[in-house]
């Protein structure tokens, strides 16, 4: 896994940029009308979460592209994944909830919260491992 870091990372940062920007400007321009402001409250938390994550996932992106331990390249990619999986869950859930109303989506929602978190942690971890300095790579 040392060498080039793979695409998808930053590919779905790029896509769940873009989609958190349509959402919020679907909120603030097709549903504001047609839902109550709770219901508009919880889809503008789902656009907040999904737009801070697609940044964070662009940074992670970014420090993958750096790193030369194939160790660290598996952590940094688990926590991509778990983020990914966290916002799916967590800000899709929202959106349903808003959309359908049906209560069922509300438990997925602190499932990919859990996601989130667990894609923090790790990333402190790799923060805080011995060795994590970005460096040139040996010759």
């Amino acid at each position: 896994m040392v060498g080039e870091a793979p695409r998808w990372p930053r590919s779905m940062a790029a896509l769940l940029g873009f989609l958190g920007v349509a959402a919020g400007a679907f909120g603030a321009h097709g549903l504001r009308n047609l839902v109550t402001p709770e219901q508009m409250s919880t889809w503008e938390t789902a656009a907040d979460y999904q737009l801070l994550h697609a940044i964070a996932l662009l940074a992670v992106s970014a420090w993958q592209q750096s790193i030369h331990s194939s160790r660290l390249q598996f952590w940094l990619l688990l926590a991509s994944g778990l983020m990914v999986t966290g916002v799916l869950l967590f800000s899709g859930s929202l959106y349903l909830l808003v959309l359908t109303s049906i209560s069922a989506f509300g438990p997925v929602t602190p499932v990919g919260g859990v996601a989130l978190l667990a894609s923090w942690l790790i990333l402190f971890g790799c923060a805080m491992a011995k060795g994590t300095n970005v460096a040139t790579p040996p010759s």
